[in-house]
């Protein structure tokens, strides 16, 4: 009889449940943590769990934005159809009424204003195939030199220090699997701990091994609590800090001179201006004591093996680039690049910042990291496009530097793929007004964000769970994210939406692919013989082998994992180190009567970007509900502020009000905001609009500002 009642229950229960596995990756930060998503239907009611997949990066970890990921993807605000704005309000349309309109317009602005009139911008988050294919729709179909990409505030710093002192660009120089056997880590400006947390146990491994962790940042993060030294640099400042590392590193002799003679240039330049630098002055600027600054030196000049890492804390600066140079000069100084356990890490914020920057999106680039002013890159491209090389166009200008053209009336028209610049970008008050000037402004996106609000069309695409394509994460390794959902509604990929919109402006037999590894393998071959160079890497490969790291020249290469072992990327092979001032020629904002305090922004665990995700997250949201700011005791008592009240700021450029977090773990001369929230809330409508001179990062990391409780 028991046996009878199992058998009834388990056919019942086969009846009423079904389970699908779907194999993806986190769409967000950029370990790109491999998971699956597991989806069960009892009676009518679909449950949701998520699991790790173990993979050469994370070994199966996974933080709390992987686990709540699924939930963006099935909300109900997502886009199922095209959307048409009509007297301020979006009604859905057809995909032959929404090309048809796309067409329309587009034609109609570039025969007036001519090509450049419309502009492409793009995203960091996208697969390789759809940025590789962003940046060639921009130049073959809209003929335009007018594209850029939210990387820009992200990756351009770390991006063009690491190319010109190297030669190279690649997250990572080695393996992160070396980072337990360093013994000592110098990290940058970087919180890891709440920013890319499943890489947080390489460190935690490399602290019970002994080694000696040294923490830049001034604020006591979650990075910070594993420090054994924490230099808590006033904001702005870590070039000069640098260069009292390099100082104290010299004058104690702990260089490496084998390696400077045989590997590098630039070193007697250096060595002269650290001469007349004082440190005395140096600890002044930096606010760290001169016996901290000798003790970093010391520990990382003597250590057999180190590694340091950079991220937006030094980097989203307007001496960015050149902080980031000094950083990367300790490690040539010392010898402490091309062997094992040693190596310079930048860590990339976005899911595919590195892929995204090697492969066209940026103003300047083609792909295979190959420049667009080079006339060899140019030609070879070309024959691989199978264009003329006198119609690819000429370089355009920086993310920000277009919406300053936009404003002027010289861009007219603005394609935007999965970025929401209203809030990322720096002055965003001014970003706001510009982008209300378009002609015509199209949005691709899978929610109406508040800047895709602006649009004329929105254009409704495929999540994670449902959009195959290849992501390179911060190591430089090329991963595949399967995709095995459907889409909902009449949802399209990225590369479908751009294909379709290149046929209809009778571009078709450009973008003739039917799926997304047609277009990774025509990204090999543009890959071919660049920096970036993937024509080994096959989806075949991937599917087996778990992940490449790049260069991958052939399929029988396993690709790179140590970076100048034999030499650099230059045509001598040296590296080249530069002497870089403490203060930048283009003057940062400094505290004064009007605005006393220094404003640093950054992220919080729980949220990614500028939220339009993880805000549609009900676990993730809730964790996190509204933005705030951090203060120093001493310094909400001078202003009057109480904890957990609500605080006007002020800057030059606007006003947010945000709720106060009183803590001792910040320098009392600086205040932060994190950059996830919009509106009342969007901090970035107080930075400034200065651009690093070299790479054009906005100081997202210093403005000056005054506070005030709202009474």
């Amino acid at each position: 009889m028991t046996e009878l009642l199992l058998k009834y229950f388990r056919s019942k229960q086969q009846e009423i449940e079904s389970e699908k596995v779907y194999d993806t990756q986190c769409p967000f930060c950029s370990m790109q943590c491999k998971m699956q998503l597991i989806e069960q239907t009892i009676v009518t009611r679909k449950h949701y769990r998520v699991v790790g997949k173990d993979n050469p990066t994370t070994e199966g970890r996974l933080c709390i934005k992987g686990m709540s990921a699924h939930q963006h993807a099935f909300h109900q605000d997502r886009i199922k159809t095209p959307l048409l704005k009509v007297d301020g309000t979006f009604i859905p349309i057809s995909w032959v009424q929404a090309l048809d309109y796309i067409k329309e317009k587009i034609m109609a602005i570039q025969s007036k204003s001519g090509t450049d009139a419309m502009s492409v911008y793009g995203s960091g988050s996208l697969t390789n195939e759809e940025s590789y294919l962003l940046g060639k729709f921009a130049r073959v179909a809209l003929k335009t030199k007018y594209i850029d990409y939210n990387g820009r505030f992200c990756m351009s710093a770390a991006a063009t220090a690491a190319n010109q002192a190297f030669g190279i660009d690649r997250g990572l120089t080695n393996r992160l699997s070396e980072i337990p056997s360093a013994k000592c880590i110098i990290l940058a400006g970087t919180n890891i701990a709440e920013c890319q947390p499943t890489i947080m146990p390489y460190f935690e491994k490399a602290k019970e091994n002994g080694s000696y962790i040294i923490v830049i940042d001034p604020r006591d993060t979650a990075t910070a609590k594993i420090a054994d030294l924490h230099l808590k640099v006033k904001p702005g400042t870590d070039a000069a800090l640098a260069n009292g590392l390099l100082k104290s590193i010299i004058d104690e002799n702990l260089i490496n001179p084998s390696f400077i003679e045989e590997k590098t240039k630039g070193y007697q330049e250096l060595k002269e201006h650290l001469n007349q630098l004082d440190l005395g002055e140096i600890s002044e600027l930096t606010g760290i004591p001169t016996e901290q600054i000798r003790k970093c030196a010391e520990m990382f000049g003597k250590s057999e093996t180190g590694m340091i890492f950079t991220a937006r804390g030094v980097e989203q600066q307007t001496d960015g680039y050149l902080a980031v140079r000094n950083f990367l000069n300790i490690l040539l100084v010392t010898g402490k690049l091309g062997k094992e356990n040693c190596g310079y890490g930048a860590i990339t914020g976005q899911g595919n910042g590195q892929g995204g920057r090697e492969h066209g999106q940026k103003a300047d680039q083609l792909p295979g990291y190959r420049s667009i002013e080079n006339e060899k890159h140019r030609e070879y491209i070309s024959k691989v496009w199978e264009i003329e090389e006198k119609d690819l166009p000429r370089k355009g200008v920086s993310a920000y530097e277009m919406m300053e053209k936009i404003h002027e009336g010289e861009i007219k028209g603005l394609l935007l793929m999965g970025s929401n610049p209203i809030i990322s970008n720096p002055n965003a008050n001014f970003v706001k007004k510009a982008l209300e000037k378009l002609e015509f402004f199209v949005a691709i996106d899978m929610f109406i964000s508040e800047t895709a609000a602006l649009a004329d069309v929105i254009l409704p695409t495929s999540s994670y769970l449902e959009d195959e394509g290849t992501m390179t994460n911060m190591e430089g390794r090329v991963i595949l994210r399967e995709a095995n959902k459907s889409v909902p509604g009449e949802v399209k990929h990225d590369w479908q939406i751009l294909s379709e919109i290149a046929s209809v402006l009778g571009k078709g037999r450009y973008f003739s692919y039917q799926t997304a590894e047609d277009i990774f393998n025509e990204l090999r071959v543009a890959s071919r013989g660049g920096l970036a160079d993937y024509y080994g890497i096959t989806y075949d490969r991937l599917k087996h082998e778990g992940g490449i790291l790049w260069p991958c020249p052939d399929v029988d290469h396993e690709g790179t994992d140590r970076l100048f072992d034999v030499g650099f990327a230059h045509e001598d092979q040296k590296a080249i180190m530069i002497p870089v001032q403490n203060s930048p020629d283009i003057k940062k904002e400094e505290a004064n009567e009007e605005y006393p305090l220094l404003l640093t922004t950054g992220r919080v665990m729980a949220h990614y970007l500028t939220g339009v995700q993880t805000r549609k997250s009900p676990s993730l949201s809730a964790r996190n509900i509204e933005s705030y700011i951090e203060i120093h005791p001493s310094t909400a008592e001078e202003f009057g502020v109480r904890d957990k009240s609500l605080v006007k700021i002020h800057s030059r450029r606007g006003t947010i009000v945000v709720r106060s977090k009183i803590t001792e773990e910040i320098r009392p001369d600086t205040v932060f905001v994190p950059f996830h929230w919009a509106d009342t809330q969007n901090v970035n409508r107080l930075i400034g609009d200065t651009l690093d001179p070299t790479c054009r990062m906005p100081g997202f990391k210093v403005c000056a500002v005054s506070i005030h409780p709202v009474i």
